[in-house]
């Protein structure tokens, strides 16, 4: 008679044996010491990101003035109805963000691309001094670049209209030159161009990603007779798309909280005709100069649900199109 194991029996032995030990005393004080040395961590993330985005969800359910706080009044959710049903300046301020960085995130994340192509390349010289020259730019206050764009876009004297006359020998729009923050067909291009002047962290990224691609491929693709453009598009951008996937996560999220060029360069008006009045500018506006901080909040939480979800979206699409080296994802 054919004997059958006890499974239940097989299985407590398994257990018995991969039974987790107790951890020595040694194990212990490095732990302690991890927490110890991380703890500063904890504790900013604590006290300044988790307790004021729980305070500022407690904020989206009062009427509070921090001008006059004994006035707060509990409304419950109807800051929430009015941004999601009311306030039509919710939905045209998004609008506005979304075509904003419909235009400058492609243009961005491919310039970056390019240079870090082109810095990666064998056959330019002093790559290291180029690598450097386009990466200071990030390095410099972004209240300052926004001041020195702000010159640069002058109608008047701003060096891309004079470097326009001085080519045409014409000015662009007679007696002035192209308005770059004041024609709304203009203004976002103009913002673009401020942007491409920090795609030094991006091309860095890029940069790092080039790298890690193995040499032996484009050796066995040439001695294939593969020309450089096939190289790039068979070997090179399928290999960077975890890189390029990263990248454009961030260029999303970054381009929803556009905040600081249309605030300095337009003075957070929406000049001209309500075009730079994006999200986070209206955001501002309610929080910090209407002091309708229980408003605020709402918005706040608002742009955090919209992020998540293009995020999530996001996410969802990379198995499509992201190729990673290893078999698990």
């Amino acid at each position: 008679m054919a004997i059958v194991p006890d499974v239940s029996e097989a299985l407590r032995g398994t257990f018995a044996r991969t039974k987790r030990r107790k951890l020595s005393q040694l194990e212990k004080k490095e732990i302690r010491w991890g927490l110890l040395f991380i703890s500063p961590w904890i504790i900013g993330f604590l006290a300044f990101y988790l307790l004021p985005m729980i305070a500022s969800f407690g904020f989206s359910l009062y009427d509070f003035n921090p001008a006059v706080p004994d006035q707060a009044r509990f409304v419950g959710f109807a800051n929430w109805q009015r941004a999601l049903f009311q306030d039509q300046e919710v939905w045209l301020s998004l609008r506005r963000t979304i075509h904003f960085a419909a235009i400058s995130l492609p243009i961005s994340l491919l310039f970056a691309l390019f240079l870090a192509i082109l810095l990666n390349s064998e056959h330019v010289l002093g790559k290291s001094v180029y690598r450097t020259l386009f990466y200071m730019p990030t390095m410099i206050p972004l209240v300052a670049t926004v001041l020195i764009w702000n010159g640069v876009l002058n109608e008047q004297t701003g060096w891309i209209n004079v470097m326009i006359e001085r080519l045409t020998g014409i000015r662009a729009t007679g007696t002035q030159g192209l308005r770059w923050l004041s024609d709304p067909n203009l203004v976002y291009y103009a913002y673009t161009m401020f942007g491409l002047w920090g795609v030094g962290n991006a091309m860095i990224i890029f940069l790092a990603g080039l790298q890690g691609v193995p040499s032996e491929l484009y050796e066995a693709a040439q001695i294939d007779g593969a020309n450089w453009f096939q190289r790039l598009i068979f070997i090179t951008i399928p290999l960077i798309t975890p890189v390029i996937f990263y990248q454009v996560v961030l260029g999303v999220i970054g381009s929803l909280q556009y905040f600081l060029a249309p605030f300095v360069l337009n003075n957070g008006t929406g000049f001209p005709e309500g075009m730079t009045r994006f999200f986070m500018v209206y955001f501002y506006k309610q929080s910090f100069t209407f002091f309708s901080m229980g408003y605020g909040a709402t918005l706040a939480w608002l742009m955090l649900i919209i992020a998540m979800i293009i995020t999530i979206v996001l996410f969802g699409t990379a198995r499509f199109w992201v190729f990673y080296t290893t078999e698990e994802r």
